[in-house]
């Protein structure tokens, strides 16, 4: 099995996307991942969608694998619990990843004072440590100015600053484990969720255009900008992306349509070079009439019979459930996922790790826990506690396990 983080073991103490998302990164590839909730669960205990029994399908993806421990993280006791687990003894522990306020008792300072090589990742919105979710950074990035027809701002339903803040998080945490074991010592790893966004919009080119160019790129529907690319309706109401970034791909594209004649006809009216991505981007408007046609009169079987296998690319568009219920790469077909019992929803298919190793097989998707599930077992093995002193813990209303089947 791909357990290539075993024995590693993180705490984590979160809610929504990100540092879940970070924490079941790790989990699938091996490491013990704990997430502390409060009795009763985190604010995101309940985030739709949710299953008939009630239980949130949105916890139980982002936590698969992951072990869960319910603390009364309001009381001085719980805290204390808290504290012990995330400052635990032995050279893969002492890690706690968090995107909630690390104030008082869980700030890095005071987690130290337990053990001075602790590595604590901490998510803020932004980098003077304010308030910010995807939403409000993701407006901010220019994207929804630049996506759609315009003018009008349009917020894509992917919350990509969150999913990209997970797995720089998961990155962040590996190096400073590896930091840690070179140099001994421990240190805070902070990431701000609109610095995520900033180095994305550096990285992909915009900042540098708008300082040496003085541009700012315009919204152009579903064109796929400096290349060509597009969306095209089927004979039978389905809609397909086709597109040609290297001029492989755009002469594949003239050879499985049979419209390669026509299209050789374009560069000369337009005066355009079809053979550069520039060249085709500015002829769009007349490739992409002979390939409006082209589609329109063919469904969408016919088209993927004509151009699957041919160099060209290209894909159909699908809601999710035809995802589902029609996407091969979607299915046990592929390695990655598995179908797994879920608490409180029954039998789903479910995701793994996207990263594949060389030397072994994939560690198979696991469920999601029950909300306290592990509470009992993790004090006692992680701290040692025996049965009479964790039956007073829940006596007393400072722990909890699972209260109900659904979670």
């Amino acid at each position: 099995m791909s357990t290539i983080l075993n024995g590693l073991r993180i705490v984590e103490v979160s809610a929504f996307v990100a540092a879940p998302l970070g924490g079941m990164t790790l989990a699938q590839l091996g490491a013990e991942v704990i997430r502390i909730d409060p009795i009763g669960g985190n604010i995101d205990y309940r985030r739709w969608p949710l299953a008939p029994s009630g239980a949130s399908l949105y916890w139980a993806s982002l936590n698969k694998g992951k072990r869960s421990v319910a603390i009364a993280l309001d009381r001085p006791e719980g805290q204390e619990l808290a504290r012990a687990l995330i400052a635990r003894p032995g050279p893969d522990a002492g890690i706690l990843l968090t995107n909630l306020p690390t104030s008082g008792w869980m700030s890095h300072d005071a987690l130290a004072q337990s053990r001075d090589d602790l590595i604590t990742l901490r998510l803020t919105g932004n980098h003077d440590g304010s308030g910010a979710v995807d939403y409000t950074v993701n407006c901010a990035s220019g994207f929804p100015l630049a996506t759609g027809p315009g003018p009008a701002p349009v917020n894509h339903v992917l919350p990509a600053w969150d999913v990209a803040a997970g797995l720089y998080l998961a990155t962040g945490l590996l190096a400073a484990e590896r930091a840690r074991r070179q140099d001994g010592k421990g240190r805070q790893v902070s990431l701000a969720l609109s610095d995520v966004m900033l180095a994305s919009v550096g990285n992909l080119g915009y900042i540098a255009d708008v300082q040496v160019n003085g541009a700012v790129r315009q919204p152009i529907g579903n064109d796929l900008y400096g290349a060509l690319g597009r969306d095209f309706a089927t004979a039978d109401g389905r809609r397909v992306m086709i597109v040609a970034i290297s001029n492989r791909q755009w002469r594949a594209i003239g050879r499985a349509t049979g419209l390669a004649d026509k299209f050789a006809l374009i560069g000369p009216m337009m005066d355009v070079d079809l053979d550069t991505e520039g060249g085709r981007f500015t002829a769009r408007a007349a490739i992409f009439a002979v390939l409006e046609r082209w589609c329109a009169e063919r469904s969408l079987a016919e088209i993927a019979a004509a151009l699957d296998g041919t160099g060209v690319l290209w894909g159909p568009y699908r809601d999710f459930g035809q995802l589902v219920h029609e996407d091969p790469r979607c299915s046990v077909a592929n390695p990655m996922f598995a179908t797994i019992e879920q608490p409180g929803a029954g039998p789903v298919l479910a995701p793994g790790s996207p990263l594949a190793f060389s030397g072994g097989t994939r560690l198979p998707p696991l469920p999601a826990p029950q909300l306290g599930q592990d509470t009992e077992a993790v004090l006692a093995e992680g701290l040692g506690l025996s049965t009479a002193a964790i039956g007073k813990l829940f006596a007393a209303g400072i722990v909890a396990g699972p209260s109900s089947p659904a979670f």
